[in-house]
């Protein structure tokens, strides 16, 4: 009889036992994708485009004379701000970078920090 009650009671713990993994592992996952998230969110700004500093709109005059800038995003790399523009150049789109003094960038050079 003590056989039966201890083995029912080995199979208890080990059915709550595995149930309790089960939900640590699933919290897990949720917060590295909160993580990802954040991560991401936290990359370039969205800003008006009147609020761009001169030495960018004339960058975009001198070099993209047909070109309309469509939106804006800023970030800040260090002490410097990088500029990210969607420009629509005679019906195409294209994204650039420059930085706060009109100078261009390629993307590989906004990702420093």
């Amino acid at each position: 009889m003590k056989k039966i009650v201890l083995s029912a009671m080995t199979v208890g713990a080990m059915f709550f036992a595995t149930q309790n993994l089960q939900a640590q592992e699933e919290k897990e996952v949720e917060t590295d994708v909160e993580v990802e998230m954040e991560q991401e969110n936290d990359e370039f700004e969205t800003i008006d485009i009147i609020s761009l500093p001169q030495a960018v709109k004339d960058a975009v005059m001198t070099d993209y004379n047909e070109a309309e800038t469509k939106e804006a995003w800023v970030k800040t790399v260090g002490e410097m701000k990088v500029y990210k523009l969607s420009l629509d150049i005679q019906g195409e789109s294209e994204e650039v970078f420059v930085d706060q003094d009109g100078k261009w960038l390629a993307k590989e050079e906004t990702n420093e920090e």
